[in-house]
């Protein structure tokens, strides 16, 4: 199923799907697995500034997985240069990859998205991406490892 604006908006008023599994570690757990950067992004909310993300320009074919619980996201055949400066995306890897929440923060509604998996904070997404699913995920690079070896999961 290809996700819309109003399936979004739909999983901030009534709920998110189901992850096909949750992981849960404390603050100290993810300060020790992350790198001072990937954990303010991934935990503290943080965005990395513009342009600077080591995958804002990569697009070699493979799957884009979480980096908190390495959990499969995007996949490379759908992400698009926006000119954001931030990795982007039209669609999650499966429906319930993506968790979606409303933030209110900085005097403007926006939607959330987290790692379904284990509530990492990936970025946002909007309703300006291209054709045919209107959606643009504006994801934090610090939030994501490119995996290439596809085949061996």
């Amino acid at each position: 199923m290809m996700l819309t604006w109003k399936n979004v908006i739909d999983y901030t008023v009534n709920g998110n799907p189901t992850p096909d599994k949750r992981v849960e570690k404390t603050e100290k757990e993810w300060q020790a697995l992350l790198t001072p950067e990937q954990f303010r992004v991934t935990r503290l909310k943080g965005t990395e500034a513009p342009h600077s993300g080591a995958l804002c320009t990569i697009y070699d074919e493979g799957q884009y997985n979480c980096i908190c619980c390495n959990t499969p996201l995007f996949d490379s055949s759908i992400k698009f240069s926006s000119g954001t400066g931030w990795p982007s995306f039209t669609q999650p890897i499966k429906e319930n990859a993506i968790k979606y929440i409303k933030d209110t923060t900085h005097g403007m509604i926006r939607v959330e998205v987290l790692c379904n998996t284990c509530d990492a904070h990936l970025g946002h997404i909007f309703p300006d991406g291209p054709e045919p699913s209107g959606l643009r995920y504006c994801i934090n690079s610090a939030s994501m490892q490119l995996n290439t070896d596809t085949n061996n999961e």
